[in-house]
């Protein structure tokens, strides 16, 4: 497998270096970028011939923050897929960035391990949630947010099959371990997970998640 290419965008020099000695003492990551803000993470995509495969994003930073640095790069760069670091942990922010194509969100005083397993997971599988995130979500009770087609209370035509996917899918399932399961082709899984995105409106693997807990398709255990 080829390295994972990570970029880090982050204002907090001491932050940005600790992570970029992490990275680079993982043999099966490279860091492919280290950048003070969103500015400057731009500038520096547009004189890269081989992009980060993950970008590891801080929330607040001068210039432009992580929140439009996400929509930028969703916009201009859709293969690069974002993680966001950030201290905070309110629902409605944690659900937003999820919702705006984030494919992850972690808290900054998470450690080394949790760290990896985010990097690896959204890799492979398009997403990483954390069982911290999922409850600051799911303290939101039933409350709307918007941008979700019928969010807080299922109106969206699902087939039982479709269910059934999206249910595997938050088992951290990938398409052809679902296929597997399912007796079907991969190919087949790729296109219900197709359509859920687009009756869910959701932007990616980590939006149909959300989607889920939202909705009691997918109980999160603790």
């Amino acid at each position: 497998m080829d390295a994972i290419r990570i970029a880090i965008v982050d204002d907090q020099l001491l932050f940005r270096q600790s992570i970029a000695v992490l990275i680079e003492h993982q043999p099966e990551f490279l860091l492919a970028m280290e950048a003070a803000d969103g500015i400057d993470c731009l500038l520096q995509l547009q004189n890269m011939t081989t992009l980060p495969h993950i970008a590891l994003v801080d929330m607040e930073m001068p210039g432009m923050d992580g929140m439009e640095l996400n929509d930028e790069l969703q916009k201009k760069y859709p293969s690069i897929k974002v993680i966001v670091l950030s201290v905070h942990n309110k629902e409605r922010l944690v659900a937003r960035m999820i919702q705006a194509g984030a494919c992850g969100y972690l808290f900054k005083n998470c450690d080394k391990k949790e760290l990896i397993a985010a990097i690896q997971s959204v890799y492979t599988s398009g997403f990483y949630i954390t069982p911290a995130v999922l409850k600051a979500i799911q303290s939101g009770g039933t409350k709307r947010i918007s941008g979700f087609k019928n969010f807080s209370s299922i109106q969206i035509d699902l087939s039982k099959r479709e269910i059934e996917i999206l249910r595997l899918i938050c088992s951290e399932l990938n398409a052809a371990e679902i296929a597997a399961r399912l007796f079907i082709s991969a190919r087949t899984v790729d296109g219900h997970r197709n359509n859920l995105l687009q009756k869910t409106g959701c932007h990616n693997t980590a939006g149909l998640v959300l989607f889920a807990v939202k909705n009691n398709i997918f109980e999160v255990s603790y």
